[in-house]
């Protein structure tokens, strides 16, 4: 499909965003302009043009990593493979907006999303990976996990939610749980979405004033522009005590939410040697500028 042979798929698939629907309506009108390099440049000049065109631009290339992301499920349901991929990064990073647009496509009975709630009175008292260990990937299956054990690892301590002995306790046993999961067969991927504090700031006030983002807002939102020195150093901490060879952390920076979503989707599909990869119509080479494997450095986001 070229940006100009379905506008109507197009159409369909973003109704339910209003301004970008309004975009690719308009973008209609100059469709004639779109089928010579002179015309394409002309449209890109102006500065609204070029953002209906790389509005579906983004949906046509997101609609083929989907693709994609078909063909690894059944990959992963036939081959009775386990896989996990864990979200994490600071509130309003886009995790969940990532989480959406991987799983859109795919069949409902072969992945879960995992989404705790706090932990109930029982669950404080148990061994603390124990609710996070009945939503592991069983054979055939991916997860997942929007936010993950590594609540414990930031979250906890930066709201004095555990003890500075638990965290401790934490930090310790959770290479060795990674190792042993990873050991066992599971395919683990774990990304960090980096944001810089004032984008954070911006999807804040977004939240607050669209009505359907304004059940997103929590009490833990309200402090998390307060708190942005504290998440950082035990940041910082998680990402010393816990990337590893065999479960390294993969910072993906989400200021640009779309590009974001693409990068971290291709990534999954470079790392995962699924059939009929080699078939794939779209680049699955993730770039590196968005998505990178951490390393001793600072980030765009501190």
């Amino acid at each position: 499909m070229t940006l100009f042979e379905d506008v109507e798929y197009i159409k369909k698939r973003v109704a339910d965003d209003k301004e970008t629907l309004k975009a690719v309506k308009a973008l209609e009108k100059n469709l004639h302009l779109l089928k010579t390099k002179e015309g394409l440049s002309q449209l890109m000049k102006k500065k609204k043009m070029a953002k209906i065109i790389r509005n579906v631009e983004y949906e046509e290339e997101l609609k083929a990593l989907q693709v994609e992301l078909i063909k690894l499920q059944n990959w992963v349901y036939e081959n009775n493979k386990r896989v996990m991929i864990i979200f994490e990064g600071r509130d309003a990073a886009g995790k969940g907006g990532a989480i959406k647009r991987f799983t859109q496509y795919l069949n409902p009975r072969k992945f879960r999303v995992v989404a705790l709630q706090k932990p109930t009175e029982v669950e404080t008292g148990q061994f603390y990976f124990q609710r996070y260990f009945q939503h592991l990937p069983n054979p055939g299956e991916i997860t997942f996990f929007d936010r993950s054990w590594y609540n414990r690892a930031i979250v906890e301590p930066v709201f004095d939610f555990c003890t500075p002995e638990q965290y401790e306790k934490f930090m310790k046993e959770v290479p060795e749980i990674e190792h042993a999961l990873i050991d066992d067969g599971i395919i683990m991927i774990k990304f960090w979405f980096s944001i810089t504090k004032e984008n954070q700031q911006k999807r804040f006030k977004e939240r607050m004033t669209n009505p359907l983002k304004h059940w997103k807002l929590s009490p833990v939102d309200e402090k998390a522009q307060e708190m942005w020195d504290k998440v950082t150093y035990y940041k910082e901490e998680m990402f010393s005590r816990t990337h590893t060879g065999f479960a390294p952390w993969i910072i993906v920076d989400s200021n640009d939410k779309k590009r974001a979503r693409l990068e971290s989707i291709r990534f999954v599909l470079s790392s995962i040697d699924y059939d009929g990869k080699r078939d794939a119509k779209i680049n699955l080479h993730h770039d590196p500028e968005v998505v990178e494997r951490y390393h001793r450095r600072s980030h765009s986001e501190n």
